[in-house]
């Protein structure tokens, strides 16, 4: 990259024009960038302010380090809210984006195209069943609210999802999403959900009746603050859908593409789904979600009856196939796994310090702190020191970081978040 004295940025990028040796050269330019404040203000004008944003615009970044528009570095140890499973600008995916977008960005799904087609089978292979894209993991938690309803028999409608659990802002998504706050002001909401409280198997099993047709969990709760399985739970709700012809499904938005160490979470608790849903990490940061549905139950998705635009667009698809190749070239499933007791065993430790640390909950590269105090002014704390992490759930200290994270970052990370804490701690304590 060079930058000229006229305020532009020249990038000179290579193309592969055929043979993996072949590459031609394109130059493109572009401005220097607005800073922080300059941004903000265009927003401010033209953008609706739904949501609460940090005041830094962010412009470019690396593996886990991004930087701001004034150059100010920062570890990002909360990528993409999760998106980033590989970090910022993974080459291989770079590459495959670049070659695609060069012969062919989008093809309705009235046609074949060979990259769906390669993803879906790079999907189902790791995991089962038959595939189908759309954009987000709100799109595809609705598909599979419908598919549910569709397999079962028309009487059965009704869902059961949990408490504390997110999956989505869509209607049926946030209907699905058992915590209140989500609903005000919207309703009503969509008629058939009812919620349980998390790991409790009993309560479920008194919510079923003859008009439920699925159970929807995620394997590990995210927003919800990083909330595990009890031992037997997701057994327990694999059993009563067996029982009584329901259909379980997983949410895997957060779970899923390698996130805890296996390629679905699924296969961290040995509990297979029926239907699954995936979106957030699988094409690296491409928009893409995906729809996971055992063979007996796929061909209930019939013509006519769901679809996606831009759902499975050859560009998310190539960024699909390059971010599996990478996790797989780069050993990244077991370096999640080491990465993931490099932070457990440093947070346990922490844990015994300070006394405002209540739990850890670690699985794979889901890290929730949880607090006895607000965790929001760590988010604060932490980007003054040049760290990126979440507040979820009034008390919890989210991290969700790259599965590509390094070993000093890991290191590092933890450093800031120990200080971070240890500041919050000293400030809760009562003054004499």
């Amino acid at each position: 990259m060079l930058f000229l004295d006229t305020g532009f940025r020249v990038f000179i990028l290579p193309i592969r024009i055929g043979h993996p040796s072949q590459f031609q050269y394109r130059v493109f330019m572009a401005t220097q960038p607005r800073s922080s404040q300059e941004t903000i203000a265009l927003f401010d004008q033209y953008v609706i302010p739904n949501y609460r944003r940090f005041p830094i615009s962010l412009v470019r970044g690396e593996g886990s380090t991004v930087y701001d528009a004034e150059g100010k570095k920062y570890l990002d140890l909360f990528p993409g809210w999760g998106c980033n499973i590989l970090g910022y600008s993974p080459e291989r995916v770079i590459q495959a984006v670049q070659e695609q977008v060069a012969r062919l960005i989008h093809v309705p799904n009235t046609w074949y195209m060979e990259p769906q087609g390669e993803f879906a089978e790079a999907l189902c292979t790791r995991g089962f069943g038959k595939s189908f894209f759309c954009n987000s993991g709100a799109e595809a938690v609705e598909g599979a609210i419908k598919l549910a309803r569709l397999h079962t028999s028309e009487n059965r409608y009704k869902i059961i999802s949990f408490q504390n659990g997110f999956h989505g802002r869509t209607y049926g998504a946030v209907t699905a999403t058992a915590q209140p706050k989500y609903h005000q002001g919207i309703g009503p909401m969509v008629a058939g959900f009812t919620y349980a409280p998390h790991n409790d198997l009993d309560a479920v099993r008194e919510l079923i009746d003859s008009e439920t047709a699925a159970i929807l969990i995620e394997p590990v709760q995210g927003e919800g603050g990083v909330n595990t399985p009890a031992e037997g739970f997701l057994q327990g709700l694999r059993e009563l859908c067996d029982e009584n012809e329901m259909v379980l499904i997983f949410d895997e938005v957060q779970t899923g593409m390698g996130r805890t160490g296996n390629w679905f979470g699924y296969q961290t608790f040995g509990v297979q789904p029926d239907i699954m849903t995936m979106a957030k990490g699988i094409a690296a940061g491409i928009a893409c979600g995906a729809i996971i549905a055992k063979d007996e139950i796929a061909p209930s998705l019939r013509p006519g009856m769901h679809a996606s635009t831009f759902g499975g667009n050859p560009i998310a698809m190539v960024a699909g196939n390059a971010t599996i190749e990478t996790i797989e070239s780069e050993n990244l499933l077991e370096h999640c796994q080491t990465m993931s007791s490099q932070f457990e065993e440093f947070f346990t430790k922490l844990k015994e310090e300070i006394p405002i640390i209540r739990d850890l909950r670690v699985c794979g590269m889901m890290i929730g702190i949880d607090l006895t105090i607000e965790s929001a002014p760590a988010v604060g704390l932490a980007m003054e020191r040049g760290l990126l992490l979440n507040s979820t759930h009034d008390t919890v200290i989210r991290l969700l970081p790259a599965l590509n994270v390094t070993e000093s970052e890991v290191a590092q990370g933890c450093e800031i978040i120990a200080d971070v804490i240890r500041e919050m701690a000293e400030s809760a304590a009562p003054q004499n």
